[in-house]
């Protein structure tokens, strides 16, 4: 056997292959040495597929030069997209096999061992099974090869991978051609030097941080000025109308000259931002819809081609999008607001949907989401979601926060038939019966929550706390709204409900919060669309307020 050492220095990034064929008991070896690495809770999930088709090689090397391409777009420096383009960085059609090495989301749909804290851990322990078939091909005389350059949504596609399949990339195996003279072959082709040791320091003490209150930030007061109040009446009131003939319009001026503190409010920067993320309760049917739907609607956002894209663009509205938590690893120059906490939550139905972190950690990605966008003179925010499943999940939310039963609380979401309607309710009961926390919000939030569902109730009251406008769309961003309100009460101050959806529990909701939607068009898309149509009658209300005669102005006499 090869020294242990000289097979960790020697290079695994194998890019030049001979034709030379690889017995089938060299792969055998190499697939038990994967088998034998540590699989977190013992789950087994790692799975393998062997590629020897020169038709698939093809397909997946077309691939391959798509986003290739794409890859070397990303730079504008011009020698250092030369150097690039000159690199081979794959031998998918010259190696003589092909490895796909896949971990199986579906474990975390069962209680597992070791993924509490992360999802990722099923993940890390496949990246374990990697190196150890690395290790046990070079003890062999073989090399392997790392593909990483794809889209995995396509990847997947044209292998006919279950949708519970990740891989990790594409592996080419076969017999090193060269061998780099030990190096990296990006070293060696001045790409970049590696560094001579491993970066490993010491941590010697305890960061201390109080979450006996969490979210304390969010509560400060924001005491009105009983003059202003005065003043603002007066103002609405002399306008050249009979008072209160205006109706709600004079009721969202009042609001908008309130939270700029005011009398001559104006919008500046509106912005809607669309939180996104996947599902563990998806798994179980509750939707009409297969939960790659939310990574399709992400890159059709960031296309330009979805409804809350043409709305936005017909106001002059900005649109964010963030990855809260997408079952899909997005490139890294896409234009969206990274925030992804993990690539979906655990399945309610039979463990906790996140971890205390993980919660803690929405809030905190939620609010340094809105923060930033405050910073811009952004004083008009709009929250808008997408997220396979998410109904269900603001169901159960909304059942529990305001005591309602899970009857109460169920709708059809994205359009399921009567008997899947069924079949969700039953779910959906069932794991309010499984659950056996006690009845205190940060717990049940961890239990039951969904990433971008928490992270708008961080980002709404980081907005409240920015003394911004606060846009509600729909059933899920009310549910958000109603988990801040929980929180700081005072939030309401700021809201705008811009709309009652088609969603039968959304009424309900509204009438606990007490609140008035702005239009009812029994729309039920999402995206915050309902904040980007009603944000036209928000700027009429500005309007008539600055800009409408008073009857002293024209001397016209009051009644």
């Amino acid at each position: 056997m090869t020294n242990l050492d000289d097979i960790l220095k020697s290079r695994r990034d194998t890019r030049h292959f001979t034709d030379e064929k690889v017995p089938d008991e060299v792969i055998e070896k190499a697939l038990q040495a994967g088998h034998w690495a540590p699989s977190v809770g013992l789950t087994d999930a790692t799975k393998y597929f062997l590629i020897k088709s020169p038709e698939i090689k093809t397909a997946i090397k077309e691939l391959f030069s798509e986003y290739n391409k794409k890859a070397a777009d990303a730079t504008d420096n011009l020698e250092q997209k030369e150097l690039y383009n000159s690199l081979k960085l794959e031998a998918i059609e010259e190696a003589p096999i092909g490895l796909i090495i896949a971990y199986d989301r579906s474990v975390l749909n069962q209680f597992t061992i070791g993924t509490i804290g992360s999802n990722e851990a099923v993940k890390f322990s496949s990246v374990c099974a990697a190196q150890n078939i690395w290790l046990s091909l070079t003890d062999q005389g073989y090399g392997m090869g790392w593909v990483s350059i794809l889209n995995y949504h396509q990847f997947k596609k044209i292998l006919d991978l279950p949708e519970n399949i990740e891989p990790l990339g594409y592996f080419c195996i076969g017999k090193p051609a060269t061998n780099y003279n030990n190096q990296p072959m990006l070293q060696q082709l001045n790409w970049k030097l590696k560094s001579e040791k491993a970066d490993c320091r010491e941590i010697k003490s305890v960061h201390l941080k109080n979450t006996s209150t969490p979210l304390s930030t969010f509560t400060t007061e924001n005491k009105k000025n009983n003059n202003f109040e005065i003043l603002l009446k007066e103002k609405i009131d002399s306008k050249t109308k009979p008072v209160g003939s205006l109706g709600i319009l004079e009721t969202l001026a009042f609001q908008m000259a309130s939270v700029f503190e005011s009398l001559e409010p104006k919008i500046i920067n509106p912005n809607i931002v669309v939180f996104a993320a996947d599902h563990g309760i998806a798994n179980h049917g509750v939707s009409a819809y297969p939960q790659d739907v939310t990574r399709q609607m992400v890159t059709n956002f960031l296309n330009g081609g979805a409804a809350i894209n043409v709305f936005c663009k017909q106001h002059n509205i900005n649109l964010s999008i963030v990855d809260a938590g997408v079952n899909y690893d997005f490139p890294t120059n896409t234009e969206l607001i990274d925030a992804k906490i993990s690539n979906g939550t655990q399945s309610f139905l039979h463990a906790p949907a996140m971890s205390e972190s993980e919660l803690e950690l929405c809030f905190e990605k939620g609010k340094a989401i809105v923060n930033d966008i405050a910073k811009t003179g952004s004083n008009c925010i709009g929250f808008g979601e997408m997220g396979i499943g998410n109904t269900s999940t603001a169901s159960v939310l909304m059942s529990l926060l305001t005591g309602f039963s899970i009857e109460d609380c169920i709708g059809k979401g994205t359009g399921i038939e009567e008997e899947k309607l069924i079949q969700k309710q039953n779910i959906l009961k069932k794991s309010l019966e499984n659950y056996s926390g006690q009845a205190e919000l940060y717990q049940q939030l961890s239990y039951f929550g969904g990433f971008e569902i928490i992270q708008m109730a961080g980002g709404i009251l980081s907005a409240f706390e920015n003394k911004m406008l606060i846009l509600i769309d729909g059933f899920i961003c009310t549910t958000a709204l109603l988990i801040a309100f929980k929180i700081n009460p005072k939030i309401k101050q700021n809201a705008v409900f811009c709309h009652c959806s088609a969603e039968k529990a959304h009424q309900k909701l509204l009438d606990y919060l007490d609140a008035k939607p702005i239009l009812n068009l029994d729309l039920r898309l999402g995206e915050g669309t309902g904040c980007a149509i009603a944000f036209p009658i928000l700027k009429s209300a500005e309007a008539f307020l600055n800009e409408m005669a008073s009857f002293e102005s024209v001397g016209i006499s009051r009644k």
